[in-house]
């Protein structure tokens, strides 16, 4: 019995916060703040993909530039982005964020955004299966008895 990200994303709100890579990190440290995100989706006037701006971006810079506030998005975040893809196995993704040591992935299908999910999401998202799998077998157990 597994999940996949759709799975994941069916249950979160569609809203997703993104900035523009001309726009400056004072800018994105707010929309974080106020939307209580740990990164932010980094889009074209398209809304293409072109990477990803996380806490940790702006911190690492932020111990080498103390000017970072001023800087324009593009110059901080990541743009080699790992995406996946709605039918994603959620064990996999899992797999992935941690080996690879990050915390949120965007879900892309056919070029078009369609999300992001957190480690946490991913985490709750395997915590509830395995409870309804623990619900099954307790109700097999009383069953038998």
């Amino acid at each position: 019995m597994s999940t996949s990200v759709s799975n994941v994303l069916a249950v979160k709100s569609g809203h997703l916060v993104t900035i523009r890579p001309d726009q400056d990190i004072a800018t994105a440290v707010g929309l974080l703040a106020d939307n209580n995100i740990g990164a932010l989706l980094v889009v074209d006037e398209l809304e293409r993909l072109v990477g990803i701006l996380s806490e940790r971006d702006i911190v690492r810079r932020a111990a080498e530039d103390r000017l970072v506030f001023d800087l324009p998005v593009a110059e901080v975040m990541t743009r080699e982005v790992i995406v996946g893809v709605p039918s994603d196995d959620l064990m996999s993704v899992a797999h992935t964020m941690t080996e690879r040591r990050f915390r949120h992935l965007p879900i892309v299908e056919d070029g078009r955004l369609l999300g992001l999910i957190s480690i946490g999401d991913v985490l709750k998202a395997q915590r509830d299966m395995f409870r309804g799998q623990i619900d099954t077998l307790e109700t097999q157990i009383l069953a038998e008895e």
